[in-house]
C-alpha cells in the first residue's frame, strides 16, 4: 500500500511539473532514431531525427499538447485581493489602572535565591 501510495504522489509531482513532456519527447526520439536507422546510416539517421524537420505523428502530438497546455496556462487570470473598501481605524486604549504585586507573592522571587548547598538527595 505504502509503494502505490509514493508511485502514485511521483507521478502526481511529475506531471504538475510537466516532467511528462519531456519523457514523452525523450521516447519519441529515440523510435525516431530506431526508425531511421532502418533506412540510413548512423551519422543521417542522427541528423534526421534532430533537425526539426521531419518530426514524427508523436512528435507532433506532442507539440501540440504543449501548446495547448501554454494556452490553459494564459487564460487563467489572477484576480487582486482588494480586501476593505474603506479604511478602518485601530483604536488603542490604555488601561485604566494597572495591578500592583506584592514581592512576597512574585513567583519571579524564588528564581532569585540561590540553590542550597550541597544539593538536596532524593528520597
Amino acid at each position: 500500500m505504502r509503494t502505490t501510495i509514493r508511485i502514485a504522489a511521483v507521478l502526481v509531482l511529475v506531471l504538475s511539473l510537466g516532467l511528462h513532456w519531456p519523457f514523452l519527447q525523450s521516447f519519441a526520439w529515440s523510435t525516431m532514431l530506431v526508425d531511421n536507422l532502418t533506412t540510413s546510416s548512423f551519422s543521417v539517421a542522427v541528423q534526421r531525427t534532430f533537425d526539426g524537420k521531419h518530426p514524427c505523428a508523436l512528435c507532433k502530438a506532442i507539440a501540440e499538447g504543449k501548446k495547448s497546455e501554454k494556452k490553459s496556462d494564459s487564460l487563467v487570470s489572477l484576480k487582486k485581493f482588494e480586501g476593505l473598501n474603506e479604511p478602518v481605524g485601530v483604536v488603542i486604549l490604555p488601561a485604566a489602572s494597572f495591578p500592583t504585586v506584592d514581592a512576597q507573592d512574585a513567583p519571579f522571587e524564588t528564581l532569585l535565591r540561590t540553590p542550597p548547598t550541597p544539593p538536596p538527595r532524593a528520597a
